[in-house]
C-alpha cells in the first residue's frame, strides 16, 4: 500500500473494503464471467438480437449483485516483485499469516467469505455469481491474492437500474439515469487489533530516508512488536520507479 493508506490503517486500526462495482476501475470483467463464458453457459448465440439482450441482461444484474460486496485484497506472498510494488503502491507491505486474519474475520458481524481467487475459466462450470466473485483472468495471475469478501445488502435496493427509459437493458447499471441510494458507500471499515494481526512492514524498494523513519516512528508509536524490514530487492542494480515505468514493467 502506499504511505497514506498505510497511515491510515495505523491511526484508525481498521480494515478497509471497497465496494467491488468499483473495480472495474482497473478490471471491467471484475466479478463478471467473459462473454464467452456466459454465452456458453446460458447457450446464447452471438449476433441474435434477443440473446446479446439477455446477455446484457445477466451481466447487468451481476454488477448490481456485485454493490453489495466489498472486498479487501491480499497476497499469497511468495516473493517480492518490482510489478506489485510498482503496481500497487510504492509506499510499505503488511505482513500476515492466515490464521491471524481469520481471527480478526470471525468476530465480525457480517457475512464474511474468505478465499484465494482463481486465474482464467477453463476449469470453471455453472453459473454462480460468487464463483465469479472469486475468478478472474489470466493476466491478473501475478497478483496471487486472497480474497476477503464482506456482503451489505441494500434492503430496498433493485437491479433494474440498467434499463433506460425505453425499457432497453444496458450492460451497466445507469448511474445517471438510476443511481444507487446515497447510504449505498463506497467501502466498509471494520476495527480489528492491528497488533495481532501485523507480522512485519517491509519498506518498498524505493523508500527515502524519511519515509523510512516515518514508518518506524508509527510502528514504534503504537508499541507493536513487529520488525520493519527494508525490500529484499534494494540494491543498486534495482532501476528507479521512472525507469521501471517507462520500460512498462
Amino acid at each position: 500500500m502506499d504511505l497514506p493508506k498505510f497511515r491510515d490503517l495505523f491511526a484508525n486500526e481498521e480494515l478497509y473494503f471497497r465496494r467491488t462495482d468499483l473495480f472495474k476501475e482497473t478490471d471491467p470483467n471484475e466479478a463478471l464471467p467473459s462473454d464467452e463464458y456466459a454465452r456458453r453457459i446460458l447457450r446464447l448465440e452471438r449476433y441474435d438480437l434477443h440473446d446479446e439482450l439477455a446477455l446484457n441482461n445477466d451481466l447487468a444484474f451481476a454488477r448490481q449483485v456485485s454493490e453489495s460486496h466489498f472486498i479487501n485484497c491480499w497476497q499469497i506472498f511468495e516473493g517480492e516483485t518490482l510489478d506489485m510494488w510498482k503496481t500497487y503502491g510504492n509506499g510499505v507491505a503488511i505482513f500476515s499469516r492466515f490464521e491471524l486474519l481469520k481471527s480478526q474475520l470471525v468476530p465480525m458481524l457480517d457475512n464474511i467469505l474468505v478465499g484465494m481467487v482463481r486465474y482464467g475459466e477453463k476449469d470453471m462450470t455453472g453459473y454462480n455469481l460468487i464463483r465469479f466473485l472469486y475468478t478472474k483472468q489470466h493476466q491478473f495471475e501475478k497478483e496471487r491474492e486472497l480474497r476477503v469478501v464482506l456482503s451489505c445488502y441494500d434492503p430496498v435496493g433493485g437491479t433494474n437500474r440498467h434499463y433506460n427509459l425505453n425499457n432497453f437493458p444496458n450492460r451497466e447499471p445507469l448511474d445517471d439515469l438510476n443511481p444507487l441510494h446515497a447510504w449505498v458507500h463506497e467501502c466498509k471499515r471494520r476495527r480489528v487489533d492491528l497488533k495481532a494481526l501485523v507480522t512485519e512492514v517491509r519498506l518498498s524498494p524505493w523508500a527515502t530516508p524519511e519515509e523510512s523513519e516515518e514508518v518506524k516512528l508509527w510502528v514504534k508509536g503504537k508499541n507493536f512488536p513487529c520488525p520493519v524490514a527494508p525490500s529484499e530487492l534494494t540494491n543498486a542494480m534495482t532501476p528507479t520507479l521512472e525507469e521501471l515505468r517507462r520500460l512498462g514493467r
